[in-house]
């Protein structure tokens, strides 16, 4: 492997920029605070940003994990924003949610913890949602059940409702793997729904989804867009924005920047130039950035 990567002028030049990544996020302070969640009341949907695309949602009288990632680094690639919510702080988890089996969305670490903590507070283990082919990832953790959804397959979990839709991105865990599933989901519960993309480039799905299953609230990845051959699998803020007006919800929030440095763009940069495509598109006061560890209640 390293003498074909010695060879190809392409794979040098991909590992030397991979090189640069390490080492600046080495060396890059972890800033952030922790906070502790606000339980909602009175039927409202309360959203808590814990970094990357890692969020708490209570919905439906349901605590919700969505691709919960809590790890300090990722193999070499430091973790630059701590944590909005220490795993002790939550409340006994009902539902976990996973995209796709990528390392910063699957962090087995992070999943077993949350089953452990669960099991101390409440005497049960939460239940947890895959895409198809991702059950061998999960099922030695210690969850109560082990769903798997394939694309518009929904299943019912107390009062909420979990359909599992189409991305455009892909799902291995390791380079042989390609067979496994990915996608986002929509959560719906009364009068309350909302999207979570997971990793996803933009294509025409966004209206279907928008469509068929009409979100309140999406969570929208703007980051991990530079070089452009990224957007064949994410989005940029240009083409979040896009994916909001496609699918025609009330909210966006912005997710899958500033926590990991995995691409080549400026960290601060997804923000800033969100806020440009968002008032050209005349719907900045519908996009809510959310800090790490606040609830923001719907």
């Amino acid at each position: 492997m390293l003498k074909a990567t010695l060879k190809n002028p392409a794979l040098r030049r991909r590992a030397r920029q991979f090189g640069r990544l390490v080492r600046h996020s080495a060396v890059t302070p972890r800033t952030g605070e922790i906070h502790k969640p606000v339980l909602v009341t009175n039927g409202d949907m309360g959203v808590t940003f814990i970094g990357h695309a890692s969020f708490f949602v209570q919905i439906g009288g349901q605590n919700v994990l969505i691709d919960p990632n809590f790890a300090r680094w990722l193999f070499v690639l430091k973790r630059l924003r701590q944590p909005g919510l220490r795993i002790q702080d939550l409340p006994p988890i009902d539902l976990v949610l996973v995209t796709h089996a990528h390392f910063d969305h699957l962090h087995r670490r992070s999943l077993r913890a949350i089953v452990q903590q669960t099991r101390r507070k409440r005497g049960t283990p939460p239940t947890v949602i895959v895409p198809h082919h991702v059950f061998d990832l999960v099922s030695d953790l210690g969850f109560g059940e082990v769903i798997e959804l394939d694309w518009w397959n929904s299943v019912r979990h107390g009062n909420l409702t979990v359909t599992h839709v189409p991305s455009r991105h892909w799902g291995a865990r390791i380079i042989k793997d390609s067979h496994r599933g990915y996608g986002g989901y929509v959560l719906r519960a009364g009068k309350h729904s909302l999207y979570h993309a997971g990793d996803t480039a933009y294509f025409a799905g966004f209206r279907e989804i928008g469509r068929r299953l009409a979100p309140e609230l999406a969570l929208l990845p703007i980051g991990a867009y530079n070089p452009p051959q990224f957007r064949n699998v994410h989005t940029n803020p240009a083409d979040a924005t896009r994916a909001f007006l496609d699918l025609n919800a009330r909210w966006m929030v912005p997710m899958h920047y500033g926590t990991f440095r995995l691409s080549h763009e400026p960290i601060d940069e997804p923000l800033q130039l969100l806020e440009k495509e968002v008032e050209e598109a005349g719907v900045k006061d519908r996009v809510l950035v959310l800090e790490e560890g606040v609830t923001q209640l719907f």
